[in-house]
């Protein structure tokens, strides 16, 4: 790892004794993870995103999902026990997750949120996530980001 300098994701995974790898990359202008997979030749099904959601009873939820699939909300609440959810809006990543848009990871937000990763994720020996900020990536295995998050996998994808 050389210098790089950790992120909080980093420094919960080291703290758990999960293996990891790092990949960082130059991002001027962050667009979106498919962009950002193109870039890098990555395959979108195997580079998943973190979504943030708002359930109906209030609660925050997180989602992780390739990159070019769309999260359907239905299948989302009922993952999590929510009559709905809704996308939180951008401004309130930080505050709510204390990442920001780009670099918004499943481990080591503010809070530990319900995490649901699409189930497509267990078809991957690793796959990749957001390492914390923009311009870094985890690649870790699907179960021991599951053990981590305490998370749990469901098909939360539009079809």
């Amino acid at each position: 790892m050389g210098k790089e300098q950790k992120t909080n994701a980093m420094r919960i995974l080291d703290r758990a004794k999960v293996a990891y790898e790092v990949n960082t990359y130059e991002c001027d202008e962050f667009i979106d993870g498919c962009h950002i997979a193109d870039q890098l030749g990555q395959r979108y099904d195997e580079s998943f995103k973190t979504l943030v959601t708002k359930g109906k009873s209030g609660g925050y939820f997180v989602f992780a999902l390739p990159v070019d699939k769309e999260l359907d909300l239905k299948a989302a609440a009922a993952s999590v026990g929510e009559k709905s959810v809704s996308m939180i809006h951008v401004k309130e990543i930080n505050q709510i997750t204390g990442y920001i848009r780009g670099g918004c990871t499943p481990v080591g937000m503010k809070k530990k949120f319900p995490t649901v990763i699409d189930s497509s994720c267990l078809s991957f020996e690793k796959i990749i996530i957001s390492g914390g900020r923009i311009g870094v990536q985890i690649i870790i295995s699907p179960s021991d980001l599951l053990k981590v998050t305490d998370g749990r996998t469901a098909d939360i994808t539009a079809k």
